[in-house]
């Protein structure tokens, strides 16, 4: 008895897809940005119409009413959604990701393999030689601040400065 029934509801929303889906569709395409979400919604469509049992008590003309309505709500669930959760295509933002040189992967690799270096070669330093680069370079101090807060001469200073950067760049290199 309840596989006649399925079996009547089946034979009943094929029938409906098959009479109204192509009018569904091209109402649903005039509202829609690509022909994927238009058929996405139209399936959305016959999907609400499978789950709402009451296409029997519609006659022949209300169908395509009922089901136009049920799209027009859809599409308009869609706008609503679209609007508070906004999605971007993925080759768009491939695009735009790679679009400056230095943020393409590779980039960054070498980069973060130079920082590593780099990182390396300051622990190699002095305390003093490490308080200096972090007091001109970090806290941007002019060489007479530097000199007060060290009690080191300026000319000093410049000096180790001079052979601490030379030092870092061969040590780089």
């Amino acid at each position: 008895m309840q596989r006649q029934v399925d079996r009547e509801l089946h034979d009943g929303f094929a029938e409906l897809y098959d009479r109204y889906a192509q009018a569904i569709f091209a109402y649903v395409r005039l509202h829609m940005p690509s022909r994927e979400d238009a058929e996405d919604l139209t399936l959305e469509v016959f999907l609400a119409a499978l789950e709402h049992n009451n296409r029997s008590a519609l006659a022949e003309d209300e169908r395509l009413a009922w089901l136009r309505r049920v799209a027009h709500n859809k599409i308009i669930d869609n706008y609503r959604r679209s609007v508070r959760h906004p999605t971007v295509a993925l080759d768009q933002v491939v695009e735009t990701l790679y679009a400056d040189e230095n943020q393409a992967p590779e980039q960054v690799v070498l980069r973060n393999e130079e920082y590593a270096l780099l990182h390396a070669a300051l622990q190699g330093l002095t305390v003093l030689q490490q308080q200096l680069l972090h007091l001109r370079y970090g806290d941007g101090l002019r060489f007479a601040e530097i000199a007060l807060l060290l009690n080191k001469r300026e000319v000093a200073l410049r000096k180790l400065l001079s052979r601490t950067l030379t030092y870092l760049r061969t040590a780089h290199s």
